[in-house]
C-alpha cells in the first residue's frame, strides 16, 4: 500500500488511483485512532464539496468513525469549506473532515483535517495522525449500517449551511450591500459556494450555479486564466461593480473589478488591512505566507500594525490565529481569514467584507485600490505554474540551494529568502519567488513589478533562464 502524507493543505490524491474508497477508510482508522488516544468521548463533523465521490468517501469516513464508536455529525448535501470549520466550531466537535481537493483539477479529491477552535489542523498533530495510519483498513465497516448508526444516535444529520447563513446574517450588513445602488455578480466555478451565495443573494448575477464534478474539465482556482468566462461577461454587461469568485470549495477568493480587470489576492489583502485597521479601528497581528507582497509591510507599518511571515500553507497561519490576536491571515493564492470569524480561509466572507466595503464608503473597488496604492505604491503581480518534469524541477531547486542565481539577465539580486522556496528581492521593489507546489506536480514562478507588463516581462526573463539552465 502506498504511504499516505498530507501536503500543505490535506491529503491529495487522484481518484480511482491513490484517492480510493479503501485508502480514504485507512486514514480514517488513522484519524480514529488518534481521536480515541486525545479525546475521552470524541465527536466528528464530517462534510463533502461537489467533487465527484464526495458522498461516497464521506459515508466511508463515517462508517469507519461510528465502528469506532465515536459519534459523526455530517450534512446529507455537499457543503463549503469554511462550513465545516464553522461546524466543528459550534458544535465544539474534536475534529472537523471535509473530503475535497480544493482548487486542484477536477481528477482530483482530498482529505482536510480541522481543528475544533475551526480551522486547521495543526502541522504536529497532523503528522500524529499520519503516523497511525495503517497498512490497510479493518474490513468490518464495509458492513456498517448508517440507519443503524443513527438509531444509537452516534450519526446525527445537520444542515451546515443553516450554521452559516445565520452566521454571515449576524456579522453583515447585507442591507447596507442590497441598498447600495451597486450591481454585483458571482462565479462559483461549480463550487461549494453556488447554493449559499443564491440564498444570501438571489437578486444578484450567478454563473455556474450548477452540480457539475468535472467542473467543465477546469480546475476550479479563481485565477485569471480560469476566469476568461466571467470576465468577459463583466466586460461585456459594463454595469457590474464588481465580480466575486470563490474556488471548488469556497475558501478562496478571487475578484474583478467594473471594467473586468482581475484583482489578484496581494491586492485584496490590502484592501482587506486597510478597511479593518482604518474602518473598522480593528487592531492586530498581520501574519501573511512568504509569497505575500512585502507591501504588506508597508500598509502596516502605517497603521502601526506587526507582520509575522510564515510559510506557504495556511495552517501555518491558523497557528498564530488561534493564540495570538490576529487581525488578517493570508496567502497570495487566495486563502485569507480575518478578525471576527473563524481561523479559516474563507473566500465568500473576504468577498462580502470587500462588498460592505464599497457600499459604506461609495467608492468603487478602482478608487479604494487608488487609495491603496497612495500607501504603499502602485504595483503588479503575476504568477506562472510550470508543468515540467521531476528530474527539471529538482535540478531548478538544486540550482536555487547552490545559490547559481544572482541575477536574472538585467535583474540583479539584492536578498533572497529561503523561508519556503526561494525569494530573490530585485532593484526597484521588484521580487521574484521559484517554489515547487505541494499539492500538484509543477513549479511555481511568482512575480512583482511596478506594471503588468513588467511583471510579465520578468517572469519571461526567469522562466527562460531557469529553464535552459
Amino acid at each position: 500500500m502506498t504511504k499516505i502524507k498530507f501536503g500543505t493543505d490535506g491529503w491529495r490524491a487522484i481518484i480511482a488511483d491513490d484517492f480510493t474508497v479503501e485508502n480514504v477508510a485507512r486514514v480514517t482508522e488513522g484519524v480514529a485512532k488518534w481521536l480515541l488516544k486525545n479525546f475521552t468521548k470524541p465527536s466528528v463533523v464530517v462534510g463533502y464539496d461537489c467533487r465527484f465521490g464526495g458522498k461516497l468517501f464521506t459515508e466511508t469516513i463515517t462508517k469507519v468513525l461510528v465502528n469506532h464508536n465515536i459519534k459523526v455529525i455530517m450534512d446529507k448535501q455537499f457543503v463549503s469549506t469554511p462550513m465545516v470549520s464553522l461546524a466543528t466550531l459550534k458544535n465544539n466537535a474534536s475534529l472537523g473532515i471535509i473530503i475535497t481537493a480544493s482548487h486542484n483539477p477536477p481528477e482530483y479529491n482530498g482529505y482536510k483535517l480541522k481543528g475544533k477552535y475551526g480551522g486547521p489542523l495543526l502541522p504536529e498533530k497532523i503528522e500524529e495522525v499520519e503516523a497511525l495510519i495503517p497498512e490497510e483498513p479493518k474490513k468490518d465497516y464495509k458492513y456498517t449500517s448508517l440507519k443503524n448508526a443513527e438509531n444509537k444516535g452516534l450519526l446525527v444529520y445537520q444542515n451546515f449551511e443553516d450554521l452559516y447563513y445565520n452566521h454571515v446574517t449576524h456579522h453583515f450588513d447585507l442591507d447596507s450591500i442590497k441598498n447600495s445602488g451597486l450591481k454585483f455578480a458571482y462565479d462559483s466555478m461549480y463550487g461549494a459556494g453556488q447554493n449559499i451565495m443564491y440564498r444570501l443573494f438571489p437578486y444578484i448575477v450567478h454563473l455556474h450555479k450548477q452540480y457539475n464534478p468535472s467542473f467543465y474539465g477546469q480546475a476550479p482556482e479563481p485565477i485569471l486564466r480560469n476566469l476568461q468566462e466571467f470576465q468577459k461577461f463583466i466586460q461585456k454587461h459594463g454595469h457590474i461593480n464588481c465580480g466575486l469568485c470563490t474556488d471548488g470549495d469556497a475558501d478562496r477568493i478571487g475578484l474583478f473589478d467594473n471594467k473586468g480587470n482581475f484583482i489578484d489576492s496581494q491586492h485584496i489583502i490590502l484592501l482587506l488591512i486597510k478597511y479593518l485597521a482604518e474602518v473598522k479601528k480593528y487592531k492586530g497581528k498581520i501574519v501573511t505566507a512568504t509569497s505575500t507582497t512585502p507591501r504588506v509591510n508597508k500598509l502596516a507599518k502605517h497603521f502601526g500594525l506587526e507582520v509575522i511571515t510564515v510559510p506557504i500553507g495556511f495552517k501555518h497561519i491558523a497557528k498564530y490565529m488561534i493564540t495570538d490576536d490576529v487581525l488578517l491571515g493570508g496567502e497570495e493564492s487566495g486563502g485569507i481569514a480575518i478578525k471576527g470569524h473563524i481561523p479559516e480561509r474563507d473566500g465568500i466572507w473576504m468577498g462580502l467584507t470587500i462588498w460592505e466595503y464599497m457600499a459604506k464608503s461609495q467608492k468603487t473597488l478602482e478608487e479604494l485600490i487608488q487609495d491603496v496604492y497612495k500607501i504603499t505604491g502602485k504595483f503588479a503581480y503575476y504568477r506562472y505554474d510550470l508543468h515540467i518534469d521531476e528530474d527539471l524541477k529538482q535540478k531548478i531547486i538544486n540550482n536555487c540551494k547552490a545559490g547559481k542565481y544572482t541575477s536574472f539577465g538585467k535583474y540583479k539580486v539584492s536578498a533572497v529568502d529561503t523561508l519556503d522556496g526561494f525569494k530573490y528581492y530585485l532593484n526597484n521593489e521588484q521580487w521574484v519567488m521559484l517554489r515547487a507546489s505541494g499539492t500538484e506536480p509543477l513549479l511555481r514562478i511568482y512575480g512583482e513589478s511596478d506594471t503588468h507588463q513588467h511583471v510579465i516581462e520578468l517572469l519571461d526573463t526567469v522562466k527562460e533562464i531557469v529553464l535552459n539552465a
